[in-house]
């Protein structure tokens, strides 16, 4: 199982991104996670840089979703929603086939960021037909420093917490995968 966990935020020392690296430590051998942690490297959405004149960071995105047999969104709230950044880079996905049949899932590492999450819920259940809204992990992170939350999720509760979300979200991307769309034949 391929999963592409995608940091929602642009900070280099973020909470989201050092929360998925832990995830990736502790996932299940069977599950691999790849991190995609460069919303801030994407050049801003344009209808105009689309097809032949796509941006190689956003092709690269694409590819990697594209590869991937499922995709976990980790972010931050920032005044009350979505950052600009996985705004921008969800933007880039919209017109694009990659991400329309893709199993999604969120992971969030705050007690708070309630009205992000409800903005975000609604556009993936817009742009994918396979948001696994019910599948979701949170856990209280967000105070703490990376090395810190690497310690936070290695405890065994938290460990046993991200290894059965995981496996349900694995479980949920097979079923996805053996699900036919399309007209009928």
């Amino acid at each position: 199982m391929k999963i592409l966990a995608i940091s929602g935020s642009a900070r280099r020392d973020s909470t989201n991104t050092a929360m998925l690296r832990a995830v990736r430590a502790v996932a299940p051998s069977d599950i691999e996670i790849a991190i995609f942690d460069g919303v801030g490297a994407l050049p801003v959405f344009s209808p105009d840089l689309e097809g032949e004149a796509l941006p190689a960071a956003v092709r690269d995105f694409v590819a990697a979703i594209a590869r991937s047999d499922g995709v976990i969104i980790a972010s931050p709230e920032y005044v009350r929603s979505i950052p600009g950044g996985l705004k921008n880079a969800i933007d880039w996905l919209v017109s694009g086939e990659q991400i329309v049949h893709k199993p999604v899932a969120l992971l969030h590492a705050s007690h708070r960021g309630d009205d992000m999450l409800a903005g975000l819920r609604t556009i993936l259940a817009t742009i994918t037909d396979r948001f696994a809204a019910d599948i979701f992990l949170r856990l209280r992170l967000m105070t703490l420093e990376p090395a810190e939350v690497f310690r936070a999720i290695e405890t065994v509760e938290n460990r046993l917490r991200v290894q059965a979300y995981l496996q349900a979200f694995s479980a949920y991307c097979e079923a996805a995968g053996q699900t036919v769309i399309g007209p009928p034949s």
